[in-house]
């Protein structure tokens, strides 16, 4: 996955810490608290942290593609990638999710994407391909600090 962060200017900015935690293929978390925790595989980490390029502003991550997972109430949520983004000039960390553009069917079904209004706002979450004919693992999501197409955050 690869992307830039754009400050409300439309600038790339080009100081961002970028921070990634994520399921495995299989959906599970590295955590103890998650149920099937004995099931990873012994080299996956689970998190990983990425800066912005200074010359490019481009971010990324070589990981897994994650599986679906269940919360403790057990509703399931589409394939995603936590992300935590800081930077000279934010205040706090800004947290938000990535989904990817080929689990349409997870998607529809996601409660955290379902609950962003305007429904048009959850298109701002989702990582495309690199190359739409191509159709690989390979994916692309730009992250908007501010303006008409800012990135939906959460609150955690």
């Amino acid at each position: 996955v690869t992307g830039r962060i754009i400050d409300g200017a439309g600038d790339l900015v080009r100081d961002a810490l970028i921070e990634v935690w994520q399921a495995n293929s299989n959906g599970i978390y590295r955590h103890v608290e998650d149920p099937k925790f004995g099931e990873l595989e012994k080299d996956f980490r689970g998190w990983g942290r990425a800066w912005t390029n200074f010359e490019t502003g481009k971010w990324s991550f070589q990981t897994v593609k994650p599986g679906p997972i269940k919360d403790r109430d057990g509703v399931v949520h589409a394939p995603h990638l936590n992300i935590w983004i800081v930077a000279r000039g934010i205040n706090i960390g800004l947290s938000t999710r990535i989904y990817f553009v080929d689990e349409t069917d997870a998607n529809a079904k996601d409660p955290v994407l379902n609950m962003i209004l305007p429904e048009q706002r959850r298109q701002t979450l989702l990582a495309k391909y690199r190359d739409e004919k191509l159709k690989t693992n390979d994916y692309v999501v730009d992250i908007a600090l501010q303006g008409d197409h800012e990135t939906v955050f959460l609150n955690t």
